[in-house]
């Protein structure tokens, strides 16, 4: 069985999570991390000194990062589909795995910290404007890639739609900017269907 140690307040936990969910393996969620708390234990530090979730340990092997927990669970238990056997549409998946996490995460995240992690009287708006406007060309470089294609990395559901459904999940949430985009409405509202997704973009934010 796989532990599982993480939180599903927290978007890189809903990755991982959902990831366990449609490939369909037994794991334990221990829940960890901020009101959890048990970041800072000597077990847990052994697994990750980064004292972050999320975190893994299957069959001896030991795995911190989001995506890269997601690619191990794709690769292990869903080769060919999920994890696509073609190298080509392989690391086209990879690509869009790597974008959300060092373009689409930053541009979104301080307006997701300030609206929901912030209280009120301690928002800073020029912050959660700055992140909005960040937002909006990636949102519709998203819509234009999915015009072509009715799933990230081509015309099958991979591992690369879950890190980017994760995030669209996410500024969805925050409701701050109107969803004018036909494509990437369509594809939400696709990958929200999965049995395996609606457990995990159901959730509110918090």
């Amino acid at each position: 069985m796989i532990k599982f140690w993480g939180r599903l307040s927290s978007i890189n936990g809903r990755k991982v999570e959902w990831a366990l969910r449609e490939v369909g393996v037994a794991y334990e969620r221990i829940d960890t991390g901020r009101e959890f708390g048990g970041i800072d234990a000597p077990a847990f530090i052994a697994r990750n000194p980064n004292r972050l979730i999320p975190v893994i340990e299957h069959d001896g092997l030991v795995l911190w990062e989001s995506n890269v927990i997601v690619r191990y669970l794709a690769a292990r238990f869903a080769h060919g589909s999920l994890y696509p056997d073609d190298l080509a549409a392989r690391f086209d998946a990879e690509r869009w795995m790597d974008w959300q996490q060092t373009t689409l995460n930053p541009a979104g995240r301080d307006a997701f910290m300030q609206l929901i992690r912030t209280p009120a009287e301690q928002r800073v708006p020029a912050r959660i404007e700055a992140s909005r406007a960040a937002m909006q060309p990636l949102l519709a470089l998203l819509d234009a890639h999915l015009a072509q294609r009715p799933f990230v990395a081509g015309a099958a559901f991979t591992m690369a739609d879950i890190p980017i459904a994760c995030e669209v999940h996410r500024w969805f949430g925050l409701a701050i900017t109107p969803r004018v985009h036909p494509h990437l409405e369509r594809w939400y509202a696709t990958v929200c269907a999965r049995a395996a997704a609606q457990p995990v973009l159901a959730l509110t934010l918090s």
